[in-house]
């Protein structure tokens, strides 16, 4: 990287300027959050791309020859190698870039910066009450998004606006504090059962499925939530991470199937449309299925796999399926515990156990939970930011300064510190929410009361 100072220089000065705005309470307006972050992301954006001496391996290997299948009229899955093994919708956006005549090295992070610009208003909207444009700002000048957004050019950041969108959309007007399952309607579930039998519970299933007075309007904010996070798994398949919660925020069961249902089909619509816009033969999906799905087995880059591969990368099917399976008995046990929390609360817990336990992780994963955890931060939020963001940038900009032999060896030590950041991570989870922290908080989707109750459970 030729610009490593530069870039050490801006990322220092966010990370200050966020911990002063926390230290003094500063609240800038949204206006200055959202211009502080076009700034700092269109300066690293073009250091990034005039950079003569490195780019990151897959920015060019694999995203750039999906978006210039698209512009052939070719399968940017199939046309990639095995580069591209996510749905053809970012691909079509670089290959309209391309078309425009932007060279790659700008074209590819243009879609991923202007993703995390949208954002910064976002994970205001996110946050709520009266520290949302703090938060706001805080995002603005978060390290790692800036990284993965201009540096990068990682196509998280889209991910995480059509899912952090999705997120506001389902929960709607009122307080920005909410509750997940409540005891309340448990109870009623077990009373109903225990008086009447399981027979019950096709009756309490049918009267769960009625409309409501304000089922028409439920039901179009459920459809649009659900549009964006298909839209968020059509750029990426981890999505899939945020549909509890954000299921959970919706009014009521209607709400929920309707959601669903427009979830799927946004992946489904860009799927067999492929013959379409990519060009693809209809006997050729069933290989870009195929390819979607492999996952090649790689591991040794964060947490606990480079302990058993020297920290190198390394082909692992047994490790790679143990952790696996170790991610979903996590995620389910995330759920049950924090069933009754704030359904972003219950999000920030499932992204970062899975982060905890993953066993195969690039860099960029690290800002899934970003989002989330800046919007609603917890008592040990700063340390988990500064912590991973401290860890990628030394593999963005240091480790970027050598190659062969001596970024091997970096990257050995680099890999097998990261043990060190997961139980910061394991303390950063919500812990002190996982029950609904105000006696007026009844239900998801349900106003909490009084305006004065409405910044509650957002303290750092």
């Amino acid at each position: 990287m030729e610009h490593a100072v530069l870039t050490g220089v801006v990322l220092v000065t966010g990370v200050v300027l966020a911990l002063i705005a926390q230290w003094r309470d500063w609240r800038p307006s949204l206006l200055v959050a959202i211009l502080a972050g076009i700034a700092v992301r269109v300066l690293l954006l073009f250091t990034a791309a005039t950079d003569a001496e490195w780019q990151p391996v897959d920015y060019v290997n694999s995203f750039r020859p999906a978006g210039e299948a698209v512009l052939r009229g070719e399968d940017p899955v199939l046309a990639s190698n095995g580069g591209w093994h996510f749905l053809p919708t970012i691909p079509y956006v670089y290959g309209i870039l391309l078309w425009l005549g932007i060279p790659w090295d700008f074209a590819g992070r243009l879609v991923t910066v202007v993703a995390d610009i949208v954002l910064i208003p976002l994970v205001a909207k996110l946050a709520g009450g009266p520290k949302a444009s703090l938060r706001a700002f805080q995002y603005a000048l978060n390290p790692l998004a800036l990284l993965v957004a201009s540096i990068h050019g990682q196509v998280e950041p889209v991910a995480l606006v059509f899912g952090v969108a999705a997120f506001v959309v389902a929960r709607g007007p009122g307080s920005p504090d909410r509750v997940g399952v409540t005891d309340a309607a448990v109870s009623r579930v077990r009373q109903a059962v225990s008086a009447e039998g399981w027979r019950v519970l096709p009756r309490m299933a049918g009267r769960a499925l009625r409309p409501v007075p304000t089922d028409r309007a439920d039901l179009k904010r459920a459809a649009l939530a659900g549009v964006l996070m298909g839209l968020a798994l059509c750029a990426k398949s981890w999505p899939i991470w945020l549909i509890p919660g954000f299921l959970l925020l919706l009014p009521h069961t209607r709400s929920r199937i309707v959601a669903l249902f427009t979830t799927g089909a946004v992946p489904l619509f860009f799927l067999l449309t492929l013959p379409v816009f990519a060009g693809t033969a209809f006997d050729q999906i069933p290989e870009v299925i195929r390819t979607i799905q492999s996952i090649r087995p790689i591991v040794g880059e964060w947490g606990w796999t480079p302990h058993f591969t020297g920290g190198h990368w390394d082909l692992r099917p047994d490790l790679a399926t143990f952790g696996t399976y170790l991610i979903y008995v996590c995620v389910v046990a995330a759920i049950l515990i924090w069933r009754r929390a704030d359904p972003i609360d219950m999000t920030t817990a499932i992204l970062l156990i899975f982060m905890v336990v993953t066993p195969r992780l690039g860099a960029q994963y690290l800002l899934w939970f970003m989002p989330f955890l800046v919007a609603r931060p917890t008592r040990f939020a700063w340390p988990a930011i500064l912590g991973v963001s401290l860890w990628s940038a030394y593999g963005y900009i240091y480790m970027t300064q050598y190659k062969a032999e001596a970024w091997g060896v970096l990257h050995a030590d680099w890999s097998r510190a990261s043990i060190v950041l997961l139980p910061v991570l394991l303390l950063a989870m919500p812990w002190g929410r996982r029950n609904p922290p105000l006696p007026g908080l009844v239900g998801p989707a349900t106003p909490a009361g009084p305006a004065d109750l409405t910044s509650a459970g957002h303290k750092a």
